[in-house]
């Protein structure tokens, strides 16, 4: 462990942090940095909803059109990784500029994909981009969310995923159904009006303050001491409310420079073992889910249900809205009911309505609108679980490894559960058998049964605790 050789902090920044009411100020927050997931919703549903006019305009198979969408995924795998051990190093704001502006310049680049390879170069890039936000924006929002609202906030700010897949959705169908405009020229004004998202979207976090928790952890704390201060004001006034002194003790902090990789390993495979189990457990088996069934949701209606390509978005608006809304409605209920009981329910009936739903297919009980409508159901739970599953990494671990953690398990979660997900689904469609998809959906479905399982094994109960309380910083002396 490096160190800034600087005398030992005294500080109640966590506490000052956690006790404030909500207000505009928070508000600024969620659309500054939760607005990241709205792009991840958007290209995902960009490249599934347009799979079968990439087809004709690029020259794509079934199987390629999966292909690019692992390339995607193992971009953020990568990205994930580096850009989160980046974060932990040189701080939360840095590097949610850096991952944007990667993200900026790869979307805008897809518009102009000439083939297969080239859009699945450029895909691979704007993964790196989204890949890294998801490490630093996280670790923001929750250093910076009072802990007795953040496992609602988390899931709601996370379920925005859905907003960008609605927009996603709603662009396709207007651009691809569009007579002014041919589909092998549409497709490509869809990816230029993400770009341009991406850049307000860079205006807003302009005014996203550093983590104060994290400069501490840094010697920064005068400058952590302006940022809470100017909060407080900020809030106060906002709410036209005294502020409530804070309910816990200061903590003492030995400043560090940066945590080693050494150190990092032992924290995350030493006394938080189980944790780490957990955490790999809960974002492979959401990855695979949502990965296996998303990415290829345009190919199922073209190929079982005849449905022409460019009309897979009127199916795939009203399934991202229900995404949508699944945690705005359940949500409050990890900080109430808890945890443990929330996240295990929700992995578990996923997993169920998931085989009634296969079983149905197989059965040539569905049309496109009752296929939707499963679908629909399913994600409005399987929402929720998979948001619980980036909330869980993000605050069981201690602050120094915080952004590492995040990228370490979506990362490898992703690797296992999710980057061949597309790929062998697209496979699985393009056999043409029912019963191959069928299986394939019984696999995903076992493995939101046993994530559910471990939860209620392992998992945390988090609900109402500073990060503090739920794992103490490496730097925090007795």
């Amino acid at each position: 462990m490096a160190t800034n050789n600087v005398a030992p902090i005294d500080t109640c920044i966590p506490a000052r942090l956690d006790r404030l009411p909500w207000s505009r100020w928070h508000w600024m927050i969620v659309i500054g940095l939760g607005i990241t997931w709205v792009l991840d919703g958007l290209e995902v549903t960009l490249s599934g909803t347009i799979g079968g006019v990439l087809k004709d305009s690029l020259h794509m198979s079934d199987a390629q059109v999966g292909q690019a969408a692992t390339l995607y995924l193992s971009g953020a795998v990568i990205g994930a990784l580096f850009f989160g051990w980046a974060t932990d190093r040189l701080g939360r704001k840095k590097l949610f500029i850096v991952t944007l502006l990667v993200y900026l310049l790869a979307t805008a680049a897809t518009a102009f994909s000439w083939n297969f390879t080239s859009y699945s170069v450029f895909r691979f890039a704007t993964g790196l981009g989204i890949g890294g936000e998801y490490a630093a924006i996280n670790s923001a929002i929750d250093e910076l969310i009072p802990a007795r609202l953040r496992g609602r906030i988390d899931l709601i700010i996370n379920s925005t995923y859905w907003l960008g897949a609605a927009f996603g959705a709603a662009l396709t169908v207007v651009l691809l159904n569009n007579h002014a405009l041919n589909p092998h020229v549409a497709w490509r004004f869809a990816f230029g009006l993400g770009a341009v998202l991406g850049v307000g979207i860079l205006f807003l976090r302009h005014f996203v303050p550093e983590s104060p928790r994290w400069l501490v952890i840094h010697g920064r704390n005068q400058e952590a001491e302006k940022i809470v201060g100017d909060i407080e004001h900020t809030v106060s006034k906002e709410t036209d409310k005294p502020l409530a002194a804070p309910d816990e003790p200061a903590i003492k902090i030995h400043p560090r420079t940066h945590t080693s990789l050494g150190e990092i390993w032992k924290a995350m495979t030493g006394e938080n073992r189980s944790r780490s189990v957990l955490g790999f457990i809960l974002m492979m088996a959401q990855a695979f889910f949502y990965n296996a069934i998303f990415f290829t949701y345009a190919l199922v209606l073209e190929n079982f249900y005849h449905v022409p390509p460019v009309k897979a978005g009127y199916y795939i608006l009203p399934f991202a809205l229900g995404n949508v809304l699944g945690p705005l409605m359940l949500g409050h209920l990890f900080d109430t009911i808890g945890r443990k009981k929330m996240i295990a329910l929700t992995y578990a009936l996923s997993g169920i309505l998931l085989t009634i739903t296969g079983w149905l297919f197989l059965h040539n009980m569905l049309t496109a609108k009752t296929q939707t409508i499963c679908w629909t159901v399913i994600f409005f739970v399987a929402s929720s679980a998979a948001s619980a599953a980036y909330l869980t990494v993000s605050e069981i671990f201690p602050l120094e490894v915080r952004a590492m953690a995040i990228s370490v398990f979506y990362a490898f979660g992703t690797l296992i559960g999710g980057v061949g997900a597309p790929a062998l689904f697209g496979s699985l469609i393009q056999s043409g058998s029912q019963i191959n998809l069928f299986w394939g959906y019984i696999g995903a479905a076992v493995l939101m049964l046993f994530a559910a399982a471990f939860e209620l094994y392992a998992g945390v109960a988090a609900e109402g605790r500073s990060l503090e309380q739920i794992s103490k910083p490496l730097s925090a002396g007795a």
